[in-house]
């Protein structure tokens, strides 16, 4: 049997995540699970002094897999701050890989219609800066002190390449060497040294600034865009919202063993916790549902496999038939979407069976 840990969450965030949990269940997915709750919320993280965050970490470094909603982080820095930023310290995540994919009969924003994967530094950068002011009025002066290490940007360089190897994509973009080349610098270095170890990927470096700019020319080829913590956090932001949504992928956190293999995954939705759809029932759950799939996917299981593709494709087709939320323009609530993806998901894997599939 395979544990999964579900962090809790806040506000619509927890909501989408019982919705997740709903086809993740053992009776729709024929998947050996268990679930290992924690309550991430924020009253419960100030409640233990985030105590309960790094309950949750060791029990995912033993697990190997979790499922997480959407939190609230406090804008006061006095307070516990994100249990996200935690989460991937403790575990010690590098990468985060988010992917954009064409919905069916949404239109997508310029010629984009193959995949776009955006392979975002997980830990260091602005997340994790020092930062402090001097002087006064005026004369103020804020400063901030960021870092990367080398082998973060080797783990993110070596995923970027084998994952666009893969998935027959280009590596495209990168940061902003010129204005910085000693910090930035050592990302291309990194993306460099791993086009030499794969030269059969193709390798377009462009600035990050110029990334953004050529994302609206793109031809429609299939893309892998290689970020820093904050670069990755803003591109996939847009490249979701280009391709319909930003509910429309799921999020997946990795922690990579030292051949760069993925060893523990936390995979999340990337949008918030909006509060203004609490309890409306009209929130689209489609990348958490897609976040429990993608988790299915990493059990590397038959099971899980098979599962993992029907809730992709039960996902992507209940949209193509019509059944969408009002932010793809319909009018299903959340719960019935959910019942509609669990129905197929049922009927994929009865059909599949008795194929011998």
């Amino acid at each position: 049997m395979t544990t999964i840990v579900v962090l809790d969450g806040d506000q619509t965030g927890q909501e989408l995540l019982e919705e997740a949990l709903r086809t993740l269940d053992p009776e729709v997915t024929r998947c050996d699970l268990s679930f290992k709750r924690f309550d991430l919320s924020l009253e419960n993280r100030r409640a233990t002094g985030n105590q309960v965050v790094y309950d949750a970490s060791e029990q995912i470094k033993k697990a190997g897999y979790a499922i997480k909603a959407a939190t609230i982080t406090p804008g006061d820095s006095d307070d516990v701050g994100s249990p996200n930023a935690l989460l991937r310290e403790l575990i010690g995540a590098q990468v985060i890989l988010r992917i954009g994919r064409r919905i069916p009969h949404i239109r997508p924003v310029a010629g984009v219609h193959a995949p776009i994967a955006v392979v975002r530094m997980a830990v260091d950068g602005a997340y994790n800066a020092k930062e402090w002011r001097e002087g006064e009025g005026l004369d103020e002066i804020a400063y901030s002190t960021r870092r990367i290490s080398r082998r973060t940007c080797r783990a993110v360089a070596e995923y970027t390449f084998r994952y666009a190897q893969r998935n027959s994509a280009t590596v495209f973009g990168g940061p902003k060497y010129t204005v910085s080349p000693v910090y930035e610098g050592m990302f291309k270095e990194e993306l460099d040294a791993a086009h030499e170890r794969y030269p059969d990927v193709r390798y377009n470096l462009h600035l990050i600034d110029a990334t953004y700019a050529l994302l609206l020319e793109t031809s429609g080829e299939a893309l892998v865009i290689p970020a820093l913590n904050r670069d990755g956090d803003t591109i996939s932001d847009l490249i979701l919202k280009m391709f319909g949504t930003i509910a429309g992928a799921e999020s997946a956190v990795l922690a990579l063993d030292e051949d760069f293999r993925v060893k523990t995954i936390i995979t999340e939705a990337p949008h918030g916790t909006a509060p203004m759809l609490e309890g409306k029932n009209i929130a689209n759950p489609m990348a958490m549902i897609l976040a429990g799939a993608a988790l299915l996917r990493n059990l590397r299981t038959n099971a899980g496999t098979a599962a993992s593709r029907a809730i992709y494709e039960s996902c992507f087709e209940a949209v193509y038939d019509g059944i969408r939320t009002p932010d793809l323009g319909g009018q299903t609530s959340t719960s019935d979407f959910t019942d509609e993806v669990i129905k197929r998901v049922k009927g994929k894997l009865e059909v599949w069976d008795s194929l011998g599939e």
